[in-house]
């Protein structure tokens, strides 16, 4: 299906949201999958609202994911005109009517709606008026009201729609600005979109623009409605479970194509298959499996993938983005380490992290002259008497030759042989005045990472610490 069309459609009126980036990716895997285009559309009408800054952050989102449209971005604020000719062409040819009722008319007839316990809809009154031209007026299109108009939805079959519940709705406002059903099918048919891929939320609209299509002598494209994404009590997804906007998903230290495997598997599966590169997602993506069902945002599940796609990334790209973080808190990287010292970094802490910030904590110690012990590392590392463990492991290191971690692991066997203390009570005291954290990427790879005199100068610290800190201390523990 090469004439294959899609497009996103986002208004910027708000943060580039976790169903909306679901659908920008389903369009998007659409398309490449059959070879076809991706358009996006900023659906803008909304001036009062919409903001240039929250495009930016829409086109920033989709960057940052990989998601490139091929056409775009097209702004509705700059097609009014086109929108107009349509009102006129609906007016002359009778499918629409100008409609004088004031606000307070409009209410009084919902609330006798609500009353007779009718669905609030506008009764048609001015499907006839001609009287007064020059009134302030809105727009409204003639809908059907007799038959049905069916769909045949591509994820959820045939669905029915009765003509007598749909009402007039307002095509254009009585300040002339065009109303977001309108403006729709004219960018869709205008556009050449062969398929519409979005949000069930919208299902409700597609009767009345499929009645405006035909009212316009326009095709009908195709339709898919995606299910909607719950949060983990199965109710609507707020912000705080399922994040803001794309772009905190980055600010967590997630990858974008983490974020992308995650979010095309809400609503979509391929047999048992957890975890695709982007390229295995564009080859196996299609909607006939897209369940109907709700998806259920997970974010335990997304950091797990998160891990997942760490492990297997390039390490150079990640330390990276790892040591773009550490520049971020403050801490300065040096320019040009080799290579293989920073794909070591990764081997050594790309284990035991999910996100980039995980594995920053982890390796920030490797970067820095000198730690902080934090609290939980000084109470689960220096339990008892910690300095003479520290001490005779510091009088050790001085002879380990080469200082790698094989040999470090040696020299650490020899003293548990020696002295019958366990590793744990021997890592312990390390890792604390090491790294100055409780828990760390393995202690071999961290004292070969950190060098023998930064080792050893913290070591050297963590005691003078420990003895002004305890008057002394006494020796009561050998290694």
């Amino acid at each position: 299906m090469s004439d294959v069309r899609v497009r996103f459609a986002p208004s910027p009126t708000g943060f580039l949201h976790v169903g909306g980036v679901r659908t920008a990716l389903f369009c998007w895997l659409f398309a490449r999958h059959h070879g076809g285009r991706f358009v996006l559309r900023i659906e803008d009408t909304d001036q009062a609202r919409s903001t240039e800054e929250a495009v930016r952050v829409i086109l920033d989102g989709l960057e940052w994911l990989g998601i490139g449209w091929d056409e775009g971005p097209f702004y509705q604020s700059q097609r009014t005109e086109r929108y107009r000719d349509a009102v006129k062409r609906l007016l002359d040819a009778g499918h629409a009517y100008r409609c004088y009722c004031t606000q307070e008319a409009l209410e009084a007839m919902r609330e006798q709606a609500l009353a007779e316990k009718r669905p609030p809809r506008y009764d048609g009154r001015c499907r006839e008026r001609k009287d007064a031209p020059d009134m302030p007026h809105t727009v409204r299109f003639a809908a059907p009201r007799e038959g049905t108009t069916v769909i045949h939805d591509l994820i959820r079959g045939e669905i029915t729609f009765e003509n007598a519940q749909l009402d007039d709705l307002i095509l254009e406002r009585s300040d002339g600005t065009p109303t977001y059903n309108l403006c729709v099918v004219i960018d869709d048919a205008e556009m050449r979109i062969s398929h519409v891929i979005r949000g069930d939320d919208h299902l409700n609209n597609t009767p009345r623009q499929a009645a405006l299509y035909a009212a316009l002598g326009l095709e009908v494209p195709a339709f898919a409605h995606l299910p909607m994404i719950l949060g983990p009590d199965k109710k609507k997804l707020s912000k705080r479970e399922g994040a803001a906007s794309v772009t905190a998903y980055r600010g967590m230290g997630l990858l974008p194509e983490a974020v992308v495997n995650y979010l095309a598997r809400l609503g979509w599966s391929h047999g048992d298959q957890e975890v695709f590169t982007v390229q295995e997602l564009v080859e196996k993506f299609s909607l006939e499996a897209v369940g109907r069902s709700p998806a259920v945002f997970d974010m335990d599940k997304l950091l797990w993938i998160n891990g997942q796609h760490l492990k297997r990334a390039d390490p150079l790209r990640v330390v990276g983005l790892v040591e773009e973080e550490l520049t971020r808190r403050g801490i300065a990287v040096p320019e040009k380490l080799p290579d293989d010292w920073r794909k070591a970094v990764f081997a050594a802490a790309a284990e035991r992290s999910r996100t980039l910030l995980e594995m920053a904590d982890q390796v920030s110690c490797l970067y820095t002259e000198d730690v902080t012990i934090e609290p939980e590392a000084a109470t689960k590392g220096f339990k008892g008497d910690p300095v003479p463990v520290l001490e005779k492991v510091a009088d050790r290191l001085k002879s380990v030759e080469p200082f790698e971690r094989a040999a470090i692991e040696a020299a650490f066997q020899e003293m548990m042989e020696r002295t019958g203390v366990k590793l744990g009570a021997l890592a312990q005291p390390v890792r604390a005045a090491v790294t100055g954290r409780a828990v760390s990427p393995g202690i071999f790879e961290v004292l070969e990472l950190v060098g023998r005199d930064r080792a050893l100068s913290r070591i050297a610290a963590a005691v003078d610490t420990l003895r002004k800190g305890r008057g002394g201390g006494a020796d009561r523990a050998e290694a």
